[in-house]
């Protein structure tokens, strides 16, 4: 094992600033690393519209950052209870408290600038438009669109799905595929739908609903004691793999879809003057998160994308943050290949398990009233979300205490050059 106080600090270049790459530099900075981060874009908008984040995630980030958790709850959804209902007439078919489903939930745009506050707070250097062309896993280092070469002890990309880095970990382009899922989204003033007997329950107070229906689903979700208001519709969609977030959707198409729909929110999406198209793009998952030479590393959307049903997205990137430094802490300066081949190993499980959650949850919404038939009662139980199992995991302390085990099958393997997939 290496020094756990080396005479200089290991050197971590981050590439990505989202929530992930923020979460990444906030657990490095923690470990007492040099970080510095790039990001391609020049300025952040605030996109998206609901994310949740669970208590998995926040007793990390209360460890980096204290006053982050604070700011984080503050925007997030107040709501005890989430509802799920019946898709045609808003019958009640299960409840749940919202903590159990998918934490706290906010608008991803304000939970961006909270991590963004907490990064600038620590003095993590962050140069925006600063695009990363090219990676060098030997040396290691990153080369920008303006031609500068910078070195560092380990590259970690969290830059989403797309990230190039992918192909270099990989050895080819893996392209998207399909899940057979686009959403629908929107979210705008919830003062549009007061003084409507229709809609005005749903901006009285914070609150979420959901509807599930045969192959489909709508989630609504009200911020801000009911000043910000936010739809989403899950539907089958198979014609379009292309990947953003800012696809204009035709609202005509989510007429269609809502016309057997309850009329409560119904009404209240039909209000709606323009949403986006978000085709739900899947990837398989990958045999390693780590490059040939052990030095790129890959976290987050990079490597373990999740399904919006999954309600983790952004609590397991926090995780596999905090697990890559606390491998890279306990290896030491010298053993980042150490470091990285544990934490993909300890990893890859547990996302897993994230991952499927979501797909159960999807199919589970999906199939239910085909399953009960015409006039059955659904089991409750059937319709909840099972995120709960996963909040009391404390990823650093797990780390600490598999370190031994792991690093011990890891250093055979780096021993003898047979590096075991991860599947």
């Amino acid at each position: 094992m290496g020094s756990l106080a080396p005479d200089s600090p290991l050197k971590v270049i981050i590439v990505g600033a989202g929530l992930g790459g923020c979460a990444t530099a906030l657990a490095m900075h923690h470990a007492g690393f040099e970080v510095v981060m790039f990001e391609k874009v020049r300025e952040f908008q605030r996109l998206g519209d609901s994310l949740g984040l669970g208590e998995n995630a926040f007793k990390l980030l209360d460890r980096w950052s204290p006053f982050l958790r604070d700011r984080l709850i503050e925007i997030g959804n107040k709501s005890e209870l989430m509802q799920i209902r019946r898709w045609h007439d808003g019958k009640l078919l299960a409840q749940q408290p919202l903590m159990d489903m998918a934490g706290y939930i906010g608008h991803r745009g304000d939970y961006h600038k909270g991590f963004l506050q907490a990064v600038a707070e620590k003095g993590i250097p962050l140069h925006m438009g600063a695009e990363v062309i090219d990676y060098d896993d030997k040396t290691p280092s990153v080369t920008l669109k303006d031609g500068t070469r910078h070195t560092a002890d380990v590259v970690v990309a969290v830059d989403g799905i797309k990230s190039r880095a992918r192909e270099l970990v990989l050895g080819f382009d893996d392209q998207p595929k399909s899940s057979g899922y686009a959403c629908f989204r929107a979210f705008f003033d919830g003062a549009k739908l007061q003084g409507n007997p229709l809609t005005e329950e749903f901006v009285a107070k914070e609150c979420v609903n959901i509807w599930i229906g045969k192959d489909m689903h709508c989630v609504q979700n009200t911020l801000r004691g009911g000043r910000e208001f936010n739809w989403i519709i899950t539907h089958k969609d198979t014609a379009d793999v292309r990947e953003s977030w800012s696809q204009p959707g035709d609202m005509d198409e989510v007429r269609r879809l809502v016309e057997t729909l309850d009329p409560r929110i119904a009404t209240a999406i039909r209000m709606t003057d323009e949403c986006l198209d978000w085709k739900i793009c899947y990837r398989d998952p990958i045999p390693t998160w780590v490059s040939p030479n052990h030095k790129v590393v890959l976290v987050g959307d990079c490597c373990h994308p999740h399904l919006p049903t999954s309600a983790q997205g952004a609590s397991q990137a926090t995780e596999s943050a905090a697990v890559l430094a606390q491998c890279l802490l306990l290896a030491g300066k010298e053993n980042v290949p150490l470091a990285t081949r544990v934490y993909e190993k300890i990893r890859f499980p547990r996302v897993r398990r994230a991952q499927t959650n979501g797909e159960d949850l999807r199919d589970r919404w999906h199939t239910a009233l085909d399953r009960i038939g015409e006039g059955g009662e659904i089991d409750p139980k059937s319709l909840l979300i099972m995120n709960a199992v996963l909040y009391d995991y404390d990823a650093e302390a797990d780390t600490r205490k598999r370190w031994a085990e792991m690093s011990a099958v890891v250093s055979e393997e780096l021993r003898t050059g047979k590096i075991t997939p991860l599947c």
